[in-house]
C-alpha cells in the first residue's frame, strides 16, 4: 500500500508527533470527567488537545471520541498505515459499500482506506508532515457525517468525555490514547453560561499529539437602556416618567457560519406590562471596519406575543446576508470571515400600568438570542439560545396633602405641574382612580418636556375631600409645582413650588441580574426635597425641606399649606352701627306708618 496521511480536521489545524508504536483498543461508552482540564481515556502515550474559541470555554459541552483506525508509522516516519478498528468495521463497510459498487459485506480495509483518501484534497506523505485542514463544504465534511450518522444507527458508542473543568486557556487535553485516527463528535449540549452549539465533527491522527481548534463558535448578547439623566447613557439601570420614550439596543457580533448552508438568528424579547413596544423603530445594522448594511424590512420579520415572548425579530438567513454584503473574506471553498458587529435598536414607552408599580421592584426587559447551532442540520433544523441579559427601569410619585396651618384638610385646591421654574413647559396629567398620571410629551408629538399637543385627557389637579393629589410616574430631577386656585376662602401661593427627586442606584449599573430590582442592591436609597417661598403678613420666607421617603413604594410625601386669613381691620364702634341700625329701623317703621295712613285715606 502507498504511504498516505488521513490526518484531517473540519475547520481546525493540527499537529502531528513523531512516530510510536500503534495499540488496539475500542473505546468504551462511558462519561468521562476532565479534572484540571484533562481526559484520561487509557495508557497510551497519544493526545489530543481541543482548543476553545477566543474568550469561550468548553465547560459543559460532551465530546464523543471513535478511532475509526490504528495508526502506524515508518520507523523514520516517512510513511503511515492506517488498520480499522473491528469495533467500527460494520459502518465504514455501509457507508463505502454503495460508494464504490461493493456489497457492504465485501468491502475490504484497503477499499475503505483509499476512498476516504479519495477525498482528501490535500494529500501530504509521511507520518511527520502538517496536514492542510479539508474545507467546510468537503465531500469528505459530509462522508464523515454520514460515517457518524451510520455509527449512530448501528448503536456504535465511543467514549463520551463530559467537560467539567478545562485548562486556564479554556480548552481541554485528551490523553491516554493508542495512536490512531478519530472522530470527535461534539454533542449538542448547553455549556455553564446556557449557550448551546455544535461544531463540526473533528477528525485528526493523534500520532502522538494533535490539537484541533473548535468551531462550535456561539454568539452572545448585551442589551441596554438608554438612561437620559447624568449623562449616565447606555448601560443596564434607568428611570422614566410615565409615557416617555425608554430606548433599548442590543449588542452582538456574527459568529462564525462556515459549515453552516444557512443560518438562524432570533431575537427573544421578554418585557414587563408597564412598557410598550414601538415595532415601528426596529432597526438593524451589521458593521465591519469598512462598511455599515441596515437591514431592509424585507431581511427580518417581527413576530409579537410568540411563545411567551413580547416580541421576537427573526433573520431567517443571516449567512446569506452577511455573505452578500460582507464578502471579503470569501474565497473558492464558500469559506467567509466572520464576526461583524450586529446592532439592534428600538423604543419603548412607559405606559399607564407603572402608575400602580411606582419604586421597587421596577419594570424589567429582557432580550437572548436563538440561533444555529448545528451545522449538520445546515442551519435550520436545530438552534440554541443564549442566557437572558436583562434591564430595569424605574418610576417614582409624589404622594400630595393640601391642609391649612391648623392641620386641616383642604378640598377644592387646583394645581398644575411644570418642568421648568417659568412654569411655561407644564407636565400633563390625567386624572385615573389612584391619582393624576404623567403623560410625559414623548407620548404626544414632543421630546420628553418640551412640544407636542396637549392632550384632551390632561386636566388640572385637584385635592380631594381629604385633600390628597397624589401624582403618579415621575422621573428623577426637578419639577415645579403650582397652585392656581386655593380652596374657598383662602389665599393661593404666590410661587411654585421646587420638588426634587434623587434616587441613589448602584454603581455598578452594568450587571443587572433578573429580580435583583427587587432588592435594595439596585435601587438603594430614594430622597426627596421641596423649596418653598411664602409672604404672608408682610414677610418673605422661603426654606427647603427634605421630604418622607419610601424607596419600596418610590414615594415622597408632600404637604402643601395654605394659611388661615384673618378679617380685614374696620373703623367706627359698636354703639355707632347699633345707632345706625337703629335709625335704620324708625325710618322703615315710619315709612310703613306713611304708607298705611294714605291706604286708610283712600279708604275713605
Amino acid at each position: 500500500m502507498s504511504s498516505l496521511t488521513l490526518s484531517a480536521l473540519l475547520g481546525s489545524g493540527i499537529v502531528a508527533s513523531s512516530p510510536v508504536m500503534a495499540q488496539e483498543v475500542q473505546l468504551a461508552a462511558t462519561k468521562t470527567p476532565t479534572p484540571a482540564g484533562v481526559a484520561r481515556l487509557g495508557s497510551g502515550s497519544a493526545s489530543i488537545q481541543i482548543n476553545a474559541n477566543s474568550g469561550q470555554t468548553l465547560k459543559g459541552k460532551e465530546f464523543s471520541v471513535y478511532k475509526l483506525f490504528d495508526a502506524q508509522n515508518a520507523a523514520g516516519g516517512e510513511s503511515i498505515d492506517y488498520k480499522w478498528n473491528p469495533a467500527y468495521k460494520a459502518a465504514l463497510q455501509a457507508v463505502v459499500g454503495p460508494k464504490i459498487n461493493v456489497a457492504a459485506a465485501d468491502v475490504k480495509e484497503y477499499q475503505v482506506i483509499d476512498y476516504i483518501q479519495s477525498l482528501n484534497n490535500n494529500v501530504v506523505e509521511g507520518a511527520d508532515a502538517d496536514q492542510v485542514i479539508e474545507g467546510h463544504y468537503s465531500d469528505f465534511r459530509y462522508f464523515i457525517e454520514e460515517l457518524r450518522n451510520e455509527m449512530e444507527k448501528q448503536t456504535m458508542t465511543g467514549t463520551v468525555v463530559s467537560v467539567t473543568d478545562t485548562r486556564s486557556d479554556g480548552g481541554i487535553t485528551i490523553d491516554g490514547l493508542d495512536y490512531g485516527y478519530y472522530i470527535i463528535d461534539e454533542h449538542n449540549v448547553p455549556n455553564n453560561n446556557g449557550h448551546s452549539a455544535a461544531s463540526l465533527i473533528m477528525v485528526t491522527t493523534a500520532n502522538p499529539g494533535a490539537a484541533v481548534n473548535i468551531k462550535s463558535d456561539y454568539p452572545e448578547i448585551t442589551k441596554k437602556i438608554d438612561e437620559d439623566d447624568n449623562q449616565t447613557g447606555w448601560n443596564d439601570i434607568g428611570d422614566f416618567e410615565i409615557g416617555q420614550t425608554v430606548p433599548y439596543k442590543y449588542e452582538t457580533r456574527v459568529p462564525n457560519m462556515n459549515g453552516y448552508h444557512s443560518y438562524f438568528f432570533a431575537f427573544h424579547d421578554k418585557m414587563d406590562s408597564a412598557l410598550t413596544f414601538k415595532p415601528e423603530s426596529v432597526q438593524i445594522q451589521i458593521t465591519s471596519g469598512k462598511k455599515t448594511y441596515t437591514l431592509k424590512s424585507g431581511e427580518f420579520v417581527i413576530q409579537e406575543g410568540l411563545n411567551g415572548n413580547t416580541f421576537q425579530i427573526n433573520i431567517a438567513d443571516l449567512k446569506a446576508i452577511v455573505d452578500r454584503e460582507f464578502p471579503e473574506g470569501l474565497d473558492g471553498n464558500g469559506h467567509n470571515v466572520y464576526g461583524q458587529d450586529i446592532l439592534v435598536r428600538y423604543d419603548a414607552k412607559l405606559n399607564d400600568n407603572a402608575a400602580t408599580q411606582t419604586g421597587r421592584p421596577g419594570f424589567e426587559n429582557q432580550v437572548r438570542l436563538e440561533f444555529s447551532n448545528n451545522p449538520d442540520s445546515n442551519g435550520t433544523g436545530e438552534t440554541g439560545f443564549t442566557p437572558w441579559d436583562p434591564t430595569v427601569c424605574f418610576t417614582y410619585k409624589v404622594e400630595g396633602l393640601k391642609v391649612n396651618n391648623y392641620d386641616k384638610t383642604l378640598e377644592g385646591a387646583h394645581f398644575r405641574l411644570y418642568s421648568d421654574a417659568e412654569c411655561k413647559n407644564e407636565v400633563y396629567l390625567k386624572e385615573s382612580k389612584d391619582g393624576y398620571i404623567v403623560i410625559n410629551r414623548d407620548a404626544v408629538g414632543g421630546d420628553d418636556h418640551t412640544g407636542g399637543t396637549a392632550p384632551d385627557e390632561a386636566v388640572e389637579m385637584v385635592s380631594n375631600t381629604d385633600g390628597v393629589f397624589n401624582i403618579l410616574g415621575l422621573d428623577q430631577g426637578t419639577y415645579w409645582l403650582k397652585e392656581t386656585q386655593a380652596p374657598d376662602g383662602y389665599r393661593p401661593l404666590l410661587d411654585p413650588i421646587e420638588i426634587t427627586v434623587t434616587p441613589s442606584f448602584t454603581t455598578d449599573r452594568d450587571s443587572y441580574v433578573a429580580g435583583e430590582g427587587a432588592t435594595d442592591k439596585i435601587l438603594k436609597d430614594l430622597k426627596a426635597a421641596a423649596h418653598v417661598k411664602t409672604f404672608l403678613n408682610g414677610s418673605a420666607n422661603e426654606s427647603t425641606d427634605a421630604l418622607a421617603t419610601d424607596v419600596t413604594s418610590g414615594s415622597a410625601q408632600l404637604t402643601v399649606v395654605n394659611q388661615v386669613g384673618s378679617r380685614l381691620p374696620v373703623t367706627g364702634s359698636s354703639a355707632t352701627i347699633m345707632l345706625i341700625g337703629t335709625g335704620a329701623g324708625l325710618a322703615g317703621l315710619g315709612f310703613i306708618k306713611s304708607r298705611k295712613n294714605r291706604k286708610d285715606e283712600n279708604a275713605d
